[in-house]
């Protein structure tokens, strides 16, 4: 009998995999289908519009059909009344950029273009704000990344970086930028210092009898390496260079938060947006919807977006990992209901 059960599980097993497969191959060949190759464009959004048009949506549910249409009656009147005045009084415009990152700063292929069409059209009475969640990663990808916000800085247009969840390490790199940085109050900010781990397999090669050789002309063309025998003199000299990328980090953040206590930061510790607030490393504490939302008041808010084709790897591989995801958690919310069955 157990034998059967078990011969029976591992069938079942088996039949499983092969419909997974099946599933994941439908899903990529009909998502594949549907998409056609776009070219590079802008996506330009009217923040302004969204959030009437989520407010019409519900006024429309709670108040009376007459109260409704005499309040956007009004409202279209004074809309009316805005675009008719001249270009030369025209207000302030706050441009917001989206920027998620990663280990490498990948996103910043669609930052220095958006911040390229930007600069051709804002002036100085307009704002640029960033909106930042980014946890660090490569030195020279989030120095690069920086680089690029200063170019905002440097046409003397107002910048504000908000962070809603984090901008830590390379992330404050970035943050550190702005004329303004506002975050949530919980948001993790700070870890201003640089890391390096690297593993060292030359024991377990020398266990088993394979040789490593390497080549190198100069001294320090390679110091610790993964695989060879590392000395003293080796690990001396990479820590040199982690203290030097180190110093240049507190220079930089020195050099755009000059009233910052930079010994009393740089320690690679990480803080919550609250604690940060007294340590200067954020100047408000607000949510970046908040902020926009009453910036519309009184600004034109557009939410710029540079949109690039995906590779066809790219795209089989996001939906890949959307198909997978999809099963992983139906069968995870599969398992919590019989967890309460009585």
């Amino acid at each position: 009998m157990l034998e059967f059960i078990s011969d029976y599980g591992l069938f079942l097993t088996k039949a499983l995999t092969v419909l997974i497969v099946v599933w994941i191959v439908i899903s990529l060949l009909f998502s594949l289908s549907r998409k056609t190759r776009e070219g590079d464009h802008f996506e330009v959004t009217h923040l302004n519009k969204k959030y009437k048009s989520m407010a019409d949506t519900l006024f429309l549910s709670l108040l009376p059909k007459k109260e409704f249409k005499k309040i956007r009656k009004q409202s279209n009147k004074q809309a009316r009344k805005e675009r008719k005045k001249p270009s030369s009084e025209a207000g302030k415009r706050i441009f917001v950029l989206n920027f998620l990152g990663n280990i490498k700063a990948t996103a910043v292929r669609h930052l220095r273009k958006e911040i390229t069409a930007i600069l051709a059209v804002a002036t100085s009475r307009d704002e640029v704000v960033v909106c930042l969640e980014n946890t660090g990663g490569m030195v020279h990808e989030h120095g690069f990344a920086a680089s690029q916000l200063l170019r905002i800085k440097q046409k003397n247009i107002p910048l504000t970086v908000a962070i809603d969840k984090v901008a830590a390490s390379g992330g404050y790199m970035m943050a550190c930028v702005a004329d303004k940085i506002i975050a949530a109050p919980f948001a993790v900010v700070g870890s201003i210092g640089v890391l390096a781990q690297i593993p060292n397999f030359n024991r377990m090669l020398d266990k088993h009898g394979v040789d490593f050789e390497l080549m190198k002309a100069g001294e320090l063309k390679r110091t610790l390496t993964m695989f060879g025998k590392n000395t003293n003199e080796d690990r001396e000299h990479f820590n040199k260079q982690l203290e030097d990328t180190h110093a240049l980090f507190k220079e930089f953040v020195q050099d755009q938060r000059p009233g910052l206590d930079i010994d009393a930061v740089s320690t690679g510790e990480h803080w919550l947006a609250s604690r940060a607030l007294d340590l200067k490393l954020v100047d408000t504490l607000i949510t970046s919807d908040d902020y926009l939302l009453q910036a519309s008041d009184s600004a034109e808010i557009y939410e710029v977006t540079y949109m690039m084709p995906k590779t066809l790897s790219e795209r089989i591989a996001a939906t890949v990992h959307a198909s997978t995801e999809k099963i992983f958690f139906s069968w995870w919310q599969k398992a919590q209901d019989f967890r309460f069955l009585a």
